[in-house]
């Protein structure tokens, strides 16, 4: 599947193989780990473009990262979806006994956002 040097690439498109998982032995399962493998893909992402844009914003909260990307993606848009994809696909890593898995259609629309941010940060750190 995937490897501890994934790509952000790599990782969304594990967590988008999964959407169409049909196996009886992770029913279940797979919403949770679909969020999963999104949400790392856009951590691995931006921290490459803070590495390379702006040194030290990587050490802070991801709440303050996400307040910042803004100005570095140019696009306020973008960097909305972006927030709100990381604190959806966070909120459902978190098994709460009366909480159900987030649907297919909204883990494809927060992977979406993932790999529309992931292509601006290659776009502006290649």
């Amino acid at each position: 599947m995937t490897t501890p040097g994934a790509s952000p690439q790599e990782l969304v498109g594990e967590a988008v193989k999964l959407l169409t998982w049909e196996g009886e032995s992770t029913a279940g399962l797979w919403p949770r780990a679909a969020a999963l493998l999104g949400r790392q893909a856009l951590e691995t992402s931006l921290r490459r473009l803070w590495t390379l844009k702006a040194p030290g914003v990587e050490e802070c909260s991801w709440q303050a990262q996400l307040l910042v990307l803004p100005a570095f993606l140019g696009d306020e848009q973008l960097a909305e979806d972006a927030a709100h994809a990381w604190s959806a696909l966070t909120r459902a890593t978190h098994h709460h006994a009366y909480e159900l898995p987030p649907t297919q259609e909204e883990l494809a629309r927060w992977l979406s956002d993932v790999q529309r941010t992931i292509h601006k940060v290659d776009t502006l750190t290649n």
